[in-house]
């Protein structure tokens, strides 16, 4: 029992203490718990007390080693409690991230219809079942083609209410998986669960895969999605007018990449004329600067991983290729309002690469954007429903209404 409870305690002090250094290797691991733990904390509390309360059924503690371990474990439950508590937190953190875009009394422009039903804190039944994807009311359409490159078919998702009246907001979801993994069925469903339901049309999309894709082919396919939307998404209810990309970890990195470099020809070949701008972007916890030029990351994994799957050259042979990767070398006055989120617990992908593109956008005339730096929150903390990943959710709605409601009083 002293060795478990010793595990479990681990378990609860790496949710406050997530390994960031070398090996990498010890990253990776202090990722796949620290996000396990810490957006299901009250799960992994019931089931270390139930196991506790068998062993001790069973006889099979006895002594002061076991009565420690006992002990020990409960002071683990109580850590991984109050790190359930502390996640409402992130809500305050995004509307003040909205605040900075939108204004002090942004959720006072927004109509009581469309603002009273906005959820203020998650129901009980959804923190039970955090793999309850499918929304009541809500349908899902699967693998539509939007180009076909090389033989092989591109394909996207649509989520969106049977009969919705026609020219609602548009939400477009680039998943992550550091460019060589990853696929649009299983990323940012509660999200898009929750706005499909209140009336948006939400798009995710499926891209090329490094090492088989060579950058730029990720953002090319990303941007031929975008137009496929612009040109058909109103034959679901979409307004093609005005279109939010999201994404995480690579999807961040994308979804920045298409809000920064609107109708940039090295991106858009033999679609050079095509509108790429989007009206919005919210990337959760991307990489933005591939050269690592503010010394952000700690370690040379990511340049590694980039420069012989995804870049195939490296940044001393070739760094103009790096830096057209990388968001933050295409930040300008025409980016359109960007609303950043990151967990400062975030071992895979640093905090302080949102920083960085917070403080060049934050410094460029005429842009508007926010930043949510949330505390403790982990790599992907919004893959399931969780206490924080619904704070997070409901705060984004009422940034992407208000946003969309600026959108219809300029029109």
């Amino acid at each position: 029992m002293l060795i478990l409870s010793l595990f479990w305690a681990w378990l609860a002090w790496n949710c406050y203490h997530p390994w960031r250094g070398k090996p990498e290797m010890f990253g990776v691991v202090s990722f796949t718990f620290g996000l396990l733990v810490g957006e299901l904390p009250l799960h992994f509390i019931v089931i270390e007390f139930l196991i506790t309360i068998g062993l001790i059924a069973s006889g099979g503690l006895y002594g002061l080693l076991d009565a420690s371990a006992v002990l020990i474990a409960g002071a683990s439950w109580l850590a991984l409690a109050q790190f359930y508590s502390q996640a409402d937190g992130a809500r305050n953190e995004v509307l003040g991230a909205a605040r900075q875009i939108l204004g002090e009394d942004f959720i006072d422009a927004i109509p009581p219809q469309r603002r009273r039903d906005i959820p203020e804190r998650p129901e009980l039944s959804e923190l039970i079942n955090p793999f309850a994807f499918k929304v009541p009311g809500v349908r899902r359409v699967r693998n539509v083609t939007y180009h076909e490159q090389d033989g092989r078919s591109l394909k996207l998702d649509i989520f969106h209410q049977e009969n919705l009246p026609p020219n609602a907001p548009v939400l477009l979801q680039i998943h992550g998986g550091a460019w060589v993994i990853g696929n649009k069925d299983q990323q940012a469903l509660p999200l898009m669960g929750q706005l499909a339901s209140r009336g948006w049309v939400c798009v995710t999309v499926q891209y090329r895969l490094s090492p088989g894709a060579t950058f730029p082919d990720h953002i090319i396919d990303c941007k031929r999605a975008l137009v496929w939307v612009k040109h058909h998404i109103a034959d679901y209810g979409g307004d093609p007018n005005f279109i939010v990309a999201t994404g995480g970890s690579a999807g961040g990195h994308l979804s920045a990449l298409l809000a920064l470099s609107a109708n940039e020809p090295a991106f858009q070949p033999g679609f050079e004329a095509e509108d790429t701008r989007v009206q919005g972007a919210v990337p959760f916890y991307g990489i933005y600067d591939f050269t690592n030029s503010l010394s952000q990351r700690r370690h040379k994994g990511l340049e590694d991983l980039v420069g012989k799957r995804v870049l195939k050259c490296m940044l001393s042979d070739e760094p103009e290729r790096w830096q057209q990767a990388s968001p933050l070398f295409h930040v300008s006055e025409q980016a359109p309002p960007m609303l950043l989120i990151h967990g400062d617990g975030d071992t895979l992908a640093p905090v302080e690469e949102s920083h960085a593109l917070y403080k060049a956008l934050r410094e460029t005339p005429g842009v508007r954007v926010g930043f949510a730096e949330l505390p403790y929150a982990q790599h992907a903390f919004e893959l399931w429903y969780s206490r924080r990943s619904l704070q997070v959710i409901y705060a984004l709605e009422y940034f992407l209404t208000a946003l969309h409601e600026e959108h219809l009083a300029q029109q």
